[in-house]
């Protein structure tokens, strides 16, 4: 069955890559281009099965970079297909190129600004009033960095610099901070770079899915060890004797402790970091205080976060579950395309106080 179903996904595939690379040489047509179909085609299908000749071997990693960059292609050369086909259609046949043309330019210009919107982070603000006693604590929270090839060391360097920026007591990393594998990490050098962040209480963070993926979670928890970030897998510290925070494993370890193991014993302030907010029932059962996540990426581009917000309670931003506050945050990177489209990428700063 599994064997049938990967076939018929391989099929639809190549089918959906077929319409949209028959309607691109339609418009290339139209504007000249006689010769090189053949290479076209060969061209356009080496580009779209790329994603899977990344994951044989480190070596064909340029396949990889080539597969996220087709992904972004993929996904609005189908609208632009669709749209494109109806208006020709609706205006009987005519205005080929102009349609092509607009079609072409448009998705040029959403990969610039989808460009923009992923290397260039904004920093969003919000205030959590707790019923308990805490003093005024700012916190830094950002998550999904994803880094490796794409999400690189400049990115991480900016990050350092308006987290450092913002004189936070305590930073909170929640989960996929490398690329499935933490071989660029190390490579590049960017324990040192994270090293740097500055924090009153240090800084904490959680594993998410894609080190998961990866396979090498020593590795990669001895790299952020390496670099002052306290790894916190399915574990409870307590904070200058005035909070908690519990760090969860990501869900994909299917065998991760339950949170009511991990709670605290006494009523201090409760902070939860859980790279994916699939329950928040839990949490808020159970008296969480604050809740942080990452993983949706906001859908990373429209519009996908219709879909993530259909399949998670709160799939963005700041909201209160009863006396549970949740935070989930859009990355501060990006997985697959380097791009974002109705998202940015950004880090929250997030002043804690009690309710007056």
């Amino acid at each position: 069955m599994t064997i049938i179903i990967g076939m018929l996904a391989v099929i639809l595939y190549g089918g959906l890559t077929y319409y949209i690379g028959r309607n691109l040489l339609a418009v290339l047509q139209a504007f000249g281009l006689k010769k090189g179909k053949k290479l076209y085609w060969a061209f356009l299908f080496l580009w779209s099965f790329s994603p899977v000749f990344g994951m044989l071997h480190e070596t064909l990693q340029p396949f990889k970079i080539l597969g996220n960059y087709w992904m972004f292609f993929f996904e609005y050369g189908f609208f632009a297909s669709v749209i494109g086909q109806l208006v020709y259609v609706v205006t009987k046949k005519r205005f080929l190129k102009w349609i092509g043309g607009t079609a072409i330019g448009t998705i040029m210009l959403l990969f610039i600004v989808g460009t923009y919107m992923a290397y260039m982070p904004t920093v969003r603000e919000t205030t959590i009033e707790l019923d308990k006693e805490i003093e005024p604590l700012r916190v830094v929270v950002a998550s999904d960095f994803h880094l490796g090839v794409l999400s690189n060391h400049d990115h991480l360097r900016n990050f350092v610099q308006l987290t450092n920026e913002a004189n936070a007591d305590i930073v909170f990393l929640v989960g996929d901070l490398v690329d499935d594998d933490p071989r660029w990490f190390v490579e590049e050098g960017m324990a040192e770079t994270l090293a740097q962040l500055e924090a009153t209480h240090g800084v904490y963070a959680v594993l998410g899915n894609h080190e998961y993926y990866g396979g090498k979670i020593d590795e990669l928890v001895a790299e952020m060890e390496r670099a002052n970030v306290h790894m916190l897998v399915d574990e409870t510290v307590k904070i200058a004797d005035a909070f908690y925070i519990t760090g969860q494993e990501d869900i994909t370890n299917t065998e991760r402790a339950t949170l009511e193991s991990l709670k605290p014993q006494d009523t201090l302030p409760w902070f939860v970091l859980n790279h994916t907010p699939n329950d928040l029932e839990t949490p808020a059962q159970l008296g969480v205080d604050v809740h942080m996540s990452g993983h949706t990426h906001k859908g990373q581009l429209w519009p996908n976060e219709y879909i993530t917000n259909a399949i998670f309670e709160v799939d963005y931003g700041h909201e209160q579950k009863e006396d549970m506050h949740v935070l989930v945050s859009s990355g501060y990177g990006f997985w697959g395309p380097p791009m974002r489209i109705g998202s940015q990428s950004e880090l929250w700063i997030v002043d804690i106080n009690t309710k007056q």
